[in-house]
């Protein structure tokens, strides 16, 4: 009795200290979530922004310091309701990500999150699912396993462990809580051939960036399964391990925690790849090498920051509303997609504020700056300062500032004005390019810009274009000139309309007026010269047409029908002088015979310049031009053109002789050909087969010398003509003729050599002559030209020896128009050859001795035989009537017999030839 009462004592305190036990376990409060894993399901496929899936559960609610998502598309409020952050579509039927806390104390906890389409019938694996075949259950199945092998060895969270629960948005959701630090066991080996297990996934580790320790901070701790037999020590390779940054990860070798032993940067490196092994000791591996990834995640620590110090852009003055101005951009280093880098733009401040505060505006996504409002205005206010801001986290995290200069550019809203609204100008008629009027405007626009150069154009008061406009150099100035002459007979005042615009057209948002000139151009009559109509006549005569016959009437008219002037004519231009014109009636005449073959005539055409002026104060000269076609008549008989010839006396070759006739082909071969006086007894001449040369042979053997051959030829309308030749005969025998060169080539080299010799012999007498005449002058006195007593005190220069205007207004065509009717006769000045030159005497050093030097240099002039004009041939002809000296027929000579010549003695050598002849001198060749 004792003793079970003793039994049921000890249940009882048994029972009492159990129950403390769990009522304390149960006060315990472990951090973490109220699950290892939460599963949504939802209705539709595409789910907006905003929406609420539900609420997260946590255990010690008030020690937890922050959560987040590792999908951006999800967010996770302060109150634990997790947020669709951005649109998502779930065409793969599910999506899953983990949500991510931190406790106070620094430890992580993570809880993955599932997103299940109801249309994709996903049911996660809980021992009781159904289809556990479906694609998508094997992957909720994965992220199962691995949770439940790292709870599994933390014994004090497992009456938390519970299945998973499906829930829909806004539905109690059941959680489990997770250990403070995850648990990566080794995957297991397989042995032979069996199969691995599918469902092992080795989650990555997410640790976020920037964190203040302390350090070593715990990130995850490493097992093996193995380490329950056997003593198993653990190690980690890889980048930031043993590979550059060294030191970065470390783990503890006996209990495979994973440590980090400073802060990491997600803008350097967003991931570490590990490889972790477990090895036992003394005996070598326990588990194959496992991967580890360390995932570092993005915090907001990163400014944002413009591209540039300051923007610049230009905005035109009439820019309408919503005009684009400037794209601004701004960067963020934090992870891309993140609201860490969801940049927003704003403009802060404009500078400045007139005529309001928010002419611009700015899209806050894509950086692109426009107009506002109206009230740009370059004249008063050419350029803005805006201050513009960038916030991440949509516009309110962390904020970067930058500037933004605008320059307001000119737009054509100001229309350029004429100073005058009317203009009148002068224009002498017939002149090409005539300067009509400069018209000047002004324009406020900005100078020298397409807004404000102006362009002129006539618009009315000239349908045959005679006017054309154009800008000036300044670009404000419109120049009016003519393009077409101008005839004041047809139209004597044109009124022109001349509108002005500018470069570019006028800005869209104002309504401008065209302003507008008038121009009054009055055309000023000038005496206008006859006009010849045709310009240019043709006529058809014979060469052989009568001196003295009229030619053509060829008349001009006056243009000016006002004045009632009369026309005169007059031959301009006659290289031939066959020509003579009516001054009153045009009416042309031979002059001369007219010669088809002169070398006047071209292409069988002769031409001549007729003149026509009218009798205006200043008499205005029209040409026109007068082509004769000259026909052809026989007066030129054939001529040989071969002069010379030479033959051989044995065996002589015949000489083919050419024979010319200046008439045209009718006039001319075939030719006929006989010999004349004694030619016919040594020669023989007959025509070729074409009849238009001669074959001459030599008939007798000649000794050799020269002989005269006298030809007669006859053209087909037998005009003949004798010609003469001059043969050669040789001493040679065929038609080599070397004997009979070297023989004349001999005999003339002699009396050349006697010709040199006698001219050296007369040079040498007559410069002995000069040198006697020359000593004997020397010694004569000459009388100075100035008397001795004479003094003078200066020299005066006088070189102004020219008269008037009317003094030197000489007609000098007269003196040649006798040569120039002649123009086959030509003067020939002739040099007398042989003939010492006259010494001159040199211009003294004192001036006393200048009376001498002239009076011998003039002397000297006077006898010099080889200073001009020399003694040659002068050809005097007709020079026309009409002369006013009248007729020379009444001079008559003296009958008397007792006229004295003696005085032509006394006017020099050069008149004492015809002293000599006159006075019966004699003559002194001396």
């Amino acid at each position: 009795m004792g003793t079970a009462c003793f039994v049921q004592f000890g249940l009882l305190i048994f029972f009492f200290q159990a129950l403390a036990l769990v009522s304390s376990e149960e006060k315990e409060c472990v951090p973490g979530f109220e699950g290892n894993m939460l599963v949504f399901k939802v209705e539709r496929k595409h789910l907006p922004m905003g929406r609420a899936l539900g609420k997260v559960g946590f255990n010690c609610s008030t020690q937890k310091t922050f959560i987040f998502s590792d999908d951006d598309h999800f967010k996770v409020e302060s109150d634990g309701t997790l947020k669709v952050k951005k649109r998502v579509s779930l065409l793969g039927g599910d999506k899953h990500f983990s949500i991510h806390a931190w406790d106070s104390q620094g430890h992580k906890v993570t809880l993955p999150v599932w997103v299940l389409h109801q249309g994709a019938r996903h049911h996660p694996s809980n021992g009781h699912g159904q289809h556990g075949q479906h694609h998508h259950g094997n992957r909720l199945e994965k992220y199962q396993s691995n949770h439940h092998e790292y709870h599994r060895h933390h014994p004090r969270n497992h009456h938390h462990q519970r299945h998973n629960t499906e829930v829909d948005s806004f539905n109690k959701t059941e959680l489990t809580a997770s250990p403070e630090v995850p648990v990566l066991y080794f995957p297991k080996s397989s042995r032979g051939l069996k199969r691995q297990k599918r469902a092992w996934v080795i989650p990555p580790i997410n640790f976020p960036e920037n964190q203040r320790g302390p350090f070593p901070t715990l990130m995850v701790q490493i097992r093996s399964d193995a380490d329950k037999e056997v003593v198993v020590q653990y190690s980690i390779t890889g980048q930031g391990a043993d590979l550059p940054p060294v030191g970065l990860f470390t783990v503890d070798r006996n209990s495979g925690q994973l440590y980090v032993t400073q802060p990491l940067d997600r803008e350097k490196q967003e991931h570490y790849k590990l490889q972790a092994h477990a090895v036992v000791v003394g005996s070598g591996n326990a588990e194959e090498p496992m991967d580890v990834i360390v995932n570092v995640i993005d915090m907001n620590d990163e400014r944002p920051f413009f591209i540039q110090d300051v923007f610049t852009g230009t905005v035109p003055e009439a820019s309408p509303i919503g005009f684009e101005i400037i794209t601004i951009e701004a960067k963020d280093l934090d992870k891309v997609g993140t609201a860490n880098s969801d940049i927003r733009y704003r403009i802060e401040n404009q500078d400045p504020k007139l005529p309001s505060d928010n002419l611009f505006d700015i899209n806050p996504v894509s950086g692109v700056i426009r107009v506002n409002a109206r009230g740009l205005d370059r004249e008063k206010y050419p350029k803005y300062t805006l201050d513009v801001e960038v916030a991440d986290d949509e516009g309110r995290g962390l904020i970067g500032r930058g500037k933004v200069t605008l320059t307001v550019t000119d737009s054509n809203d100001n229309a350029p004005i004429f100073e005058q609204s009317t203009y009148e100008a002068m224009v002498p008629e017939n002149k090409e390019a005539a300067l009509v009027a400069k018209m000047t405007v002004t324009d406020g626009d900005e100078a020298h810009s397409p807004a404000w150069n102006a362009i002129f154009k006539i618009v009315d008061g000239d349908p045959e274009k005679c006017f054309a406009v154009k800008t000036g150099p300044n670009k404000q100035e419109g120049i009016i000139t003519t393009v077409k002459t101008l005839d004041f007979e047809v139209n004597n005042k044109y009124t022109l309309l001349v509108a002005v615009e500018n470069e570019v057209p006028f800005a869209n948002t104002l309504t401008m007026v065209t302003a507008t000139a008038t121009v009054v151009v009055s055309v000023q009559d000038v005496n206008e010269a006859p006009e010849f109509n045709p310009p240019e006549k043709v006529v058809v005569k014979r060469e052989d047409l009568a001196v003295g016959s009229d030619l053509v009437q060829y008349s001009a008219t006056d243009p000016d029908t006002a004045r009632a002037q009369k026309v005169s004519y007059k031959i301009v231009k006659d290289l031939a002088g066959w020509l003579s014109v009516g001054k009153d009636t045009g009416l042309i005449k031979v002059k001369s015979p007219m010669d088809r073959e002169s070398h006047f005539v071209k292409d069988n055409k002769y031409t001549a310049l007729i003149g026509a002026y009218d009798n205006d104060e200043v008499p205005a000269t029209g040409t026109g031009t007068l082509v004769i076609q000259l026909e052809d008549v026989n007066d030129n008989a054939p001529t040989i053109d071969e002069r010379i010839i030479k033959v051989c006396n044995k065996k002589p070759v015949p000489q083919m002789l050419s024979v010319t006739d200046r008439d045209a082909a009718g006039f001319a071969a075939p030719y006929t050909v006989s010999l004349r006086g004694m030619s016919k007894t040594n020669w023989t001449a007959r025509m070729n087969d074409s009849k238009t040369g001669i074959i001459l042979t030599l008939a007798t053997d000649l000794p050799r010398g020269e002989y005269s051959v006298v030809l007669w030829v006859a053209d087909n309308q037998g005009l003949e003509q004798n010609s003469t030749l001059q043969a050669t005969v040789c001493d040679c025998s065929g038609a080599y003729v070397a004997v009979c060169e070297g023989a004349i080539r001999a005999g003339s080299v002699l009396p050349a050599v006697l010709g040199v010799l006698g001219a050296i012999m007369l040079l040498l007498l007559l410069v002995l002559l000069l040198l006697m005449f020359l000593r004997r002058r020397g010694g004569e006195k000459k009388e100075p030209l100035l008397p001795e007593d004479d003094i003078r005190d200066n020299i005066y220069y006088y070189d102004e020896e020219g008269g008037g205007e009317d003094d030197q207004d000489f007609d000098l065509s007269v003196l040649h128009r006798g040569l120039d009717n002649r123009p086959d006769v030509v003067r020939s000045d002739v040099l007398p050859i042989l003939l010492p030159a006259r010494q001159y005497r040199p211009r003294p050093a004192n001036p006393e001795d200048i009376g001498n030097f002239i009076d011998d240099n003039l002397k000297a002039a006077d006898n010099d035989p080889t200073a001009p004009p020399y003694d040659s041939l002068l050809v005097f002809d007709y020079e026309g009537g009409g002369s006013d000296a009248g007729s020379l027929s009444s001079l008559n000579s003296s009958s008397s017999g007792d006229q004295d010549y003696d005085c032509l003695g006394e006017w020099g050598p050069r008149f004492k030839k015809l002293a000599d002849m006159y006075g019966g001198g004699e003559d002194d060749m001396l």
